[in-house]
Order: C-alpha cells, then structure tokens, then sequence
C-alpha cells in the first residue's frame, strides 16, 4: 500500500511539472519576437527533452509492477491463510485427542463405579448370608427349647423323681406304714400274672390302692432292683408304662408242701445221678407236687 501512494505522488509530481512547463512555454511564447519564435520553437525541443522526464516518469510508473510483485505478497498471504486450516486440523485432532481422553477417562471411572457397585454386592451378599445363617441358627435353638419345652410337659412322675431323686433315695424308698418286701412280691406276682404282656402301671396302683407319687417311686424302686422293666407308652393321649416282669422273688408260701423238706435221701439226691439213685430229674414226689400245686392255682 506504501509502495501504490508513492506511485500516486509520483505522478501527481510529474502532472504538475508538465503543467508547470506548459504555463512557462505560454508565457515565453507571449513574450517571444517573431525572429525568436523560432528559437522559441526550438525551446519546445527542450521542452520535449523536459517532456521526456514523464517517460522517465513512465519508467517510475512501471514501479506498480514490482507493487504487482509486491500484490503478489497475498498470494503468501493466502499461504498464510492455509494455516488456519492446518491450525483447525491440529485443533480437531486435539480435540479428537482430548475426547478420546475424556472417554478413557469415563470409561474407567465407569469400571471402578461397576467394581464399587461389585464389591458393594458381593459385602452385601455375604452379610445376608450371615444374617441368614444367623436366623437359621436362632430358628434351630428355638426348635431345641420347643422341643425341649415339649418333653418337659410329657415328662412321666417316674422322670421327674430320677431326676429329683439319687439312685440310693430310690432304693431305700419306703411307704408309711406297709411292709416293702411283702409289697414288693405282692407287685411281682401281680405283673406276673400278665407274663411278657405286662400291665400298665395306671391299674397296678388301682389294685394296690397306692397313691400315683408312691406307685411311680414304687415301680422305680423294683426298676433298680432289677425285678421289673419298665416300657414308656402313650396311652389316651397321656404317658405312663407298662410294667413287664423280669424276675420273680422267691417265697417262703411257694416251698410249702414240697417233697424235699421232709424227703429222706434228700443227702443223697443229685441231678448227676443216673436211676435207681435218687434225682430231681425222674422224682416221683415232686412231678406229684407239682401237679398238685397247678391244679390249686386254676380258676
């Protein structure tokens, strides 16, 4: 732009000089003799020497040429102006750059959230788990207590005396005012009466007439002597037992009128001996007590 106003001066400059010499030749020609016109006339070659000067003047407007060169400098400039081109495609790249980041960025933060929400669950899990076995094992002492609560109603009087009672209290258990051995072969021959079958306690205290705390200590008592057995029964929607005899005592009543009390090879009696000699195996006298003593106990 500098180099096209001096152009411009240029020529403004050379306009003026023309005009200058223009106004000088008028006036010289005004001034100037007939004789000297000619000279005057030759002056305008002089003025054409000074005319020349706008070719010189031509010469320096050939100067816009290089202003050309210099309007060429655009051109670079448009050079230049590629470069916010190339400057956005960096731009894009880094943004491309900067979102790629941003997702990696969200992408792992994504995977620490699902490896938290993971953790959380798997801790949550395992605390239901020992919540649930927690609950299982409180649901399984409770059925123990029931369980327990339940046996405790269906205890018998027998369980409760074993458990308030020793063995040796049970033993020397005595009733007021009553001969125990005398009632405790009364109960044996009563139960053995019923054989294998046995008989439920409930009637042996009716036929003693023996209170339910006494018939159940009583029972005990031939238990632990080893004369009974005792089997737990549900009967009427009530536990009690069933009396079986196990060993009948011996009685004094049972020996009378037996053959070897006044038997007189009684010495000489043995089961290793062979007939004649006298054995309780082939003895007449006690095959007809026996069957004596039989026929007394039928109805």
């Amino acid at each position: 732009m500098a180099k096209k106003t001096k152009n411009n001066e240029d020529k403004d400059e050379i306009k003026k000089q023309l005009a200058h010499l223009k106004a000088q030749l008028k006036q010289q020609a005004k001034k100037a003799k007939p004789k000297k016109a000619s000279k005057a006339a030759e002056k305008p070659k002089k003025a054409s020497k000074a005319a020349e000067k706008p070719k010189k003047a031509s010469k320096a407007a050939e100067k816009p040429k290089k202003a050309s060169k210099a309007a060429e400098k655009p051109k670079k400039a448009s050079k230049a102006a590629e470069k916010p081109k190339k400057a956005s495609k960096a731009e894009k790249e880094k943004q491309k750059k900067a979102a790629k980041v941003e997702k990696e960025k969200q992408k792992k933060a994504a995977k620490v959230e699902k490896e938290k929400q993971k953790k959380a669950a798997k801790v949550e899990k395992e605390k239901q788990k020992k919540a649930a076995i927690l609950e299982k094992e409180k649901q399984k002492k409770a059925a123990i207590l029931e369980k327990q609560r339940q046996e405790e109603e269906q205890k018998t009087e027998e369980e409760k005396y074993e458990e308030e009672f020793s063995d040796e209290q049970i033993r020397n258990f005595q009733i007021e005012k009553m001969d125990m051995d005398r009632i405790t072969n009364k109960v044996c021959e009563i139960v053995a009466t019923f054989e294998d079958e046995g008989m439920f306690q409930n009637d042996l205290l009716k036929k003693l007439k023996l209170s339910n705390r006494d018939c159940s200590r009583l029972a005990l008592r031939l238990e632990r002597r080893g004369l009974i057995s005792r089997e737990k029964i549900l009967q009427k929607g009530r536990w009690t037992y069933k009396l079986i005899i196990e060993q009948t005592p011996i009685s004094l009543e049972s020996l009378q009128d037996s053959p070897c009390l006044t038997c007189p090879v009684e010495q000489k009696c043995d089961v290793t001996n062979v007939h004649p000699e006298p054995s309780p195996l082939y003895c007449q006298l006690i095959e007809d007590w026996v069957i004596t003593e039989f026929s007394k106990k039928k109805p």
